[in-house]
């Protein structure tokens, strides 16, 4: 009933937890949001990144918490990149993957700025969403990303894409689980030739291309989520539309417990959509303690 685990197992274990406490030693004192960003879940992901090599994971910490420290991600709200998400390019799907990840819907025909500085925002608040929702023990969410109607007319700047992905790659690793190109055009893939450049290889294993009508597609998308919330989109049964206003709503009310967990104190900033964070009622959020993780 019970796996057994082996001392091969039980050395890695002992190992990595003595690696933890190295590099937990490395980074000396703590306070503040610092103190609340380094758990021991965090500490690991850096590591794991890193091969487990403390010095390499321990400058690598050290410069997230140099940029959190000025592009100060925790304290963005959906005020200040509404309307990046007006036609909801990028949006956090209402369901999860079998894994229990949070996932992470993107439209790229659905693209509304050429403001790399607003794309950027935007997506880095909804990554910060994303960690805030994450279930109890889960580190990782899932990438849906849907091609239907894209053109190279809707696509970002090389210059913003090499950006983005360094901050996803240095600021939030191991964070992604899995990302899955639904129909990308041939013209994309000549693209990506160049985006897998700047990709850490480990990342670029987690990027699967995925057609409609095709078996082993099919098979992948079911093993990784129910058909009944996958949208038709890509393969599923699920009608996807988006709804900015509710959206909206729902991420003011992400807003509050993103205070409350940071310790900020919440700003009375303009409404989007008619909504603020002080005209909804927090809700216990049990996967505030996985946040910083």
């Amino acid at each position: 009933m019970f796996k057994r685990r082996n001392a091969h197992q039980l050395d890695d274990g002992s190992q990595h937890d003595n690696k933890v406490r190295e590099l937990r030693s490395a980074i000396g004192p703590l306070s503040g949001h610092s103190l609340l960003f380094c758990s021991e879940a965090s500490l690991r992901r850096y590591l794991a990144a890193r091969n487990w090599n403390v010095e390499k994971a321990k400058k690598m910490l050290e410069e997230t918490l140099k940029w959190r420290s000025t592009y100060k991600p925790q304290e963005i709200r959906w005020n200040q990149v509404a309307h990046e998400g007006e036609t909801g390019k990028v949006s956090r799907a209402s369901f999860h993957d079998r894994q229990g990840r949070v996932v992470l819907i993107m439209r790229p025909a659905l693209q509304n700025s050429t403001s790399a500085e607003g794309n950027i925002k935007h997506l880095v608040y909804l990554l910060e969403n994303a960690i805030l929702n994450l279930p109890k023990g889960q580190e990782q969410m899932s990438w849906l990303i849907d091609f239907t109607g894209w053109s190279m007319a809707a696509n970002v700047p090389m210059k913003t894409t090499r950006e983005i992905v360094y901050i996803l790659q240095n600021h939030y690793p191991e964070r992604l689980g899995i990302a899955f190109l639904y129909n990308p055009p041939r013209l994309f893939q000549a693209v990506y030739k160049a985006v897998k450049y700047f990709l850490d290889p480990c990342t670029a294993q987690k990027v699967k291309f995925v057609y409609p009508k095709d078996k082993t597609s099919d098979e992948l998308m079911t093993s990784h989520f129910d058909v009944e919330n996958l949208p038709k989109e890509f393969g599923g049964e699920a009608t996807l539309e988006y709804d900015h206003e509710e959206f909206s709503k729902q991420m003011c009310e992400d807003d509050v417990k993103t205070a409350k967990f940071w310790g900020l104190e919440e700003k009375q900033y303009p409404k989007p959509n008619g909504f603020s964070p002080a005209d909804v009622v927090p809700e216990p959020a049990t996967s505030l303690a996985s946040a910083a993780s």
